[in-house]
């Protein structure tokens, strides 16, 4: 029997390159879809205008300091973010949404990292577990089934009130409104209630006075207990895994975010989008990045979450990556993103 290694008649096939991302139709963010519909503003007071001299001055001053910004991974030069300062008094709260019909994609994970680097900078912090497999609860060393009162209850029962189902967590200024798989059956028993949308509204009104972050952790679909968790929220971030699915996936995001905001929760706003499980070795993670800051621009945060295996250590140890391993590049990332929240939303 021969040795020779079998070849194709015509020698060896040519390197393969990886093919392109395909386009992806994404809506546009809803604020600027319907800017021509807003009553105008009041124009403001008038006031003296710099002279032509010093703005240019100003503005060339600002390009190059930019310009001299290390590029960082969505492929626009790093912003330098302010130091938070700690707060002495609590409240008014931001109630975030963390939204991503998709599975997989690192909700949870950034949940449990964003709120517990906000509660590093001195913010009071809510994390709302809703989404019926508890995972956000057994990320904090909360186990479901050994919970007497869970986000069901709160939602489902008038005389529980937030109090009685709140823990704390072992970070300080960090608690948690636990879940367990009792939450699968709200889904259904909503469907016929008043105001079906609004329940958790009602039910996280006392936290907004207590807190400065109320973040809900959705479940991966974009039914009922999504739809009450945007139309509880100020805002919306979006955790995407830097991957063609999940790209697609946005778009249909976009359409839920924006329907919410025609018919229950005008007020709702797309705070960002963050690349989750970033690889910046491969081609694909960063044409998928670049064609998500084509479509958004600045509503992607410059803070790019890259692939580690420190997380899913951090959810066997119930800790966030910010006490479990505190000076990994995690850490460092989610540390980032808290001053880029922090930034993008004054007066938190």
């Amino acid at each position: 029997m021969s040795t020779q290694p079998l070849m194709p008649p015509d020698g060896p096939a040519p390197d393969h390159v990886a093919p392109p991302v395909p386009a992806v139709e994404l809506p546009p963010p809803h604020a600027e879809a319907h800017a021509d519909v807003r009553p105008p503003a009041e124009p403001p007071p008038a006031a003296e205008p710099p002279p032509a001299a010093e703005a240019t001055a100003a503005e060339a001053a600002a390009a190059e300091s930019m310009a001299n910004r290390p590029m960082g991974p969505t492929g626009r030069p790093m912003p330098l973010f302010p130091e938070p300062s700690p707060r002495e008094t609590h409240g008014p709260a931001r109630i975030i949404a963390m939204c991503n019909q998709k599975g997989g994609v690192g909700k949870t994970t950034t949940t449990i990292n964003l709120g517990a680097a906000l509660a590093e900078y001195g913010r009071k912090v809510l994390l709302v577990d809703f989404d019926p497999q508890g995972s956000l609860s057994v990320g904090l060393g909360v186990n479901p089934y050994d919970i007497d009162k869970s986000v069901y209850d709160l939602i489902m029962n008038r005389d529980v009130t937030l109090d009685d189902v709140v823990l704390k967590s072992n970070v300080p200024g960090l608690d948690i409104v636990p879940s367990n798989i009792d939450l699968s059956a709200a889904e259904v028993q909503l469907v016929t209630e008043v105001a079906r949308e609004q329940v958790l509204t009602r039910a996280l009104a006392p936290a907004v006075a207590e807190y400065d972050f109320v973040i809900i952790d959705c479940q991966p679909s974009l039914g009922l207990l999504t739809v009450n968790a945007l139309t509880a929220s100020h805002g919306v971030i979006v955790p995407m895994e830097a991957e063609f699915f999940a790209l697609r996936g946005v778009a249909m995001l976009v359409e839920t975010i924006q329907k919410v905001q025609d018919r229950l929760n005008p007020g709702l706003e797309i705070d960002g989008l963050v690349a989750t499980m970033f690889d910046s070795r491969t081609v694909h993670s960063r044409e998928v990045l670049a064609r998500l800051v084509e479509a958004f621009d600045e509503k992607v945060f410059h803070t790019a979450i890259a692939r580690t295996v420190r997380f899913p250590e951090t959810t066997v140890a119930g800790e966030p990556i910010t006490t479990f391993a505190t000076s990994s590049g995690g850490a460092y990332s989610y540390r980032q993103l808290a001053k880029e929240v922090l930034a993008r939303c004054p007066g938190t």
